[in-house]
């Protein structure tokens, strides 16, 4: 058994930080006297650790939001246990040379316990699946999360071969078993917040800031979806009768919503946004057996991102909550309607020192 970093498997949340050149100075006061190179050796390891502390620090606390809605938190240490899982469930149907076809999937659900540690806004986190361990577990999962006071970001890539489910094809029905299908999705959401002088995602999502007052804001979004879920020879294998099936989607949306931060009796914290956003552009078709339909006459294409998430602070050291943060597309059109969902729901419990 091994424990794999959190940057591998599992979550990362980062804090936007800006370090300036530090300067180190080879001179010392005259009153001080030097006689070996191990002493001015040991003097400029010190100064350049106390400048890194003195800007870390400083950039920590400078004031990038309105102090009477947004704070820092005490401590200089954050501590934290997460649990975290994550899910995607695909349907497409369509009709073909007459003959209706349908799928409905979804994979096995990736379930990681996690330690972070982060001292002002830097953080080391290290997690682990037990499923994996045991062999239970064969897909693979990257998540990254980035909030910023302006931008955030949510980034996910997943391959997977545990998708079971069934398929249809007109009055035939297909039980998909794990290994009968091959799929590889990435999910991407980029969002700018306007209020952010007294509006804070890190507050909810991060705990590396305080939201003392409720406020909301306009948000713009940027989404995409795309990648691909076909038949392996696996299913081949195990029946010849069945037909091979590739569905590729891939689509660009521009939208914008609303997010909100909710401050009941200074200790709870809820959290809402919703942005849907409108596809531009799409290369999305499906194959059965050779033969291809691509996307035509499209009738509704959107992507929708939300994001809730709660947060008690117990004391002003110590906090838990959860928070869930999902991507759904809707595509349809006189061929083909394909409806994606990815999620990622994550427990925490954290200490500040």
């Amino acid at each position: 058994m091994s424990v794999a970093p959190a940057w591998a498997d599992d979550t990362i949340s980062i804090d936007t930080i800006s370090i300036d050149t530090i300067y180190i100075y080879d001179s010392v006061p005259d009153t001080t006297v030097v006689d070996t190179a191990t002493v001015d050796s040991a003097f400029q390891e010190l100064s350049l650790r106390e400048r890194l502390k003195q800007r870390l620090t400083a950039n920590y606390y400078k004031i990038r939001f309105d102090s009477i809605y947004v704070i820092r938190p005490i401590g200089k240490v954050t501590l934290k246990l997460r649990v975290n899982q994550t899910g995607n469930t695909f349907h497409a149907k369509g009709t073909i040379r007459d003959v209706y076809s349908k799928a409905d999937l979804a994979t096995s659900h990736k379930t990681t316990f996690a330690v972070a540690a982060i001292y002002r806004g830097i953080g080391v986190g290290f997690a682990i699946n037990p499923a994996k361990w045991g062999g239970i577990y064969k897909d693979y999962e990257f998540n990254l999360n980035f909030y910023s006071r302006r931008f955030s970001l949510d980034f996910s890539y997943q391959r997977s071969e545990s998708l079971s489910g069934d398929i249809r094809r007109g009055d035939t029905m297909l039980r998909m078993e794990k290994d009968d299908v091959e799929m590889n999705m990435v999910n991407f959401a980029a969002t700018y917040t306007f209020n952010h002088r007294k509006f804070s995602y890190q507050a909810a999502f991060t705990q590396s800031y305080i939201q003392r007052r409720s406020a909301g804001s306009w948000l713009a979004c940027l989404s995409y979806q795309g990648g691909s879920l076909k038949t392996t020879d696996a299913l081949k294998s195990r029946n010849p009768q069945s037909p091979e099936v590739r569905i590729y989607l891939g689509h660009v949306g521009i939208g914008g919503g609303y997010g909100y931060n909710w401050v009941l009796g200074r200790r709870w914290l809820l959290h809402l946004s919703v942005m849907p956003t409108f596809v531009v552009f799409n290369r999305n078709n499906l194959t059965i057996n050779g033969e291809r339909k691509k996307a035509e006459h499209v009738r509704f294409n959107m992507i929708f991102n939300e994001r809730l998430a709660v947060v008690f602070n117990i004391s002003p050291r110590f906090f838990v909550g959860a928070t869930l943060v999902m991507n759904n597309s809707v595509f349809d059109d006189s061929n083909v309607i394909i409806n994606q969902n990815k999620w990622r729901a994550r427990g925490f419990f954290g200490m500040r020192l």
